[in-house]
């Protein structure tokens, strides 16, 4: 059941789809939540998600990133690697340590970077890791042997994505208090991306339905 609040924030919608622009500005008008908001974004693929060989995933840098720090942990033995990881703001860095960590489902991060070595040792928690979107992957660019340009990469706005099993990918394209224009880069920049991963297997129409939202507030569809 949706409040009451939603339903007149819903109301101010009006019709059900808007160019990108417009429809930032909707998102704008109808944030009404005591704290600056994500703005979200749900592309709809007309794929089968069951098919591994249309599996859709990767990464993308956001011109003006997301807004949200990010909390990185590093799986590597290099101490060096090390030592410059966690100078350069990691909450979490090495092997035994951060496997240790994940093991008992200590899992304060939003992102996990290894170097192709580590992997084996990363294997027997694809479990864990696996649902949460943390399993480094080098489709993804986070099992890589550029430890610390990796994570500068990702401080900067360089953001995963994948469908689920339904088919959908979700992502954050900033917060509500970005200047319009710089949600519209982001917006634009994030679609690209994923049609540039489209599947070779894939047929007919890639992406089937795009909408924006913020994090309380009601969905603004955009024209595909």
């Amino acid at each position: 059941m949706r409040s009451k609040r939603y339903k007149e924030l819903k109301k101010k919608i009006g019709k059900s789809e808007y160019d990108i622009s417009e429809a930032v500005e909707k998102i704008k008008e109808t944030s009404t939540a005591k704290f600056d908001e994500s703005v979200e974004v749900a592309v709809v693929l007309g794929i089968d998600p069951v098919k591994s060989d249309q599996m859709v995933r990767g990464s993308v840098s956001l011109p003006h990133g997301t807004g949200r720090e990010v909390k990185i942990a590093v799986v590597t033995k290099d101490d060096k690697d090390i030592e410059d990881a966690i100078s350069a703001g990691v909450c979490l860095a090495g092997l035994d340590n951060v496997i240790e960590e994940v093991k008992k489902g200590n899992i304060n991060f939003d992102v996990l970077i290894a170097t192709p070595d580590c992997m084996k040792n990363l294997g027997k928690f694809g479990k864990v890791l696996g649902p949460k979107g943390l399993m480094p992957s080098p489709k993804s660019g986070t099992v890589t042997k550029n430890i610390i340009e990796t994570v500068e990469s990702v401080k900067k706005g360089r953001v995963e994505f994948k469908m689920d099993k339904k088919g959908v990918i979700h992502g954050i394209l900033g917060k509500v208090s970005f200047p319009s224009e710089k949600i519209v880069e982001n917006f634009n920049h994030y679609i690209n991306t994923i049609k540039k991963n489209r599947p070779a297997s894939a047929k007919g129409k890639f992406i089937k339905k795009i909408s924006i939202a913020s994090t309380m507030g009601p969905s603004v569809d955009v024209p595909v």
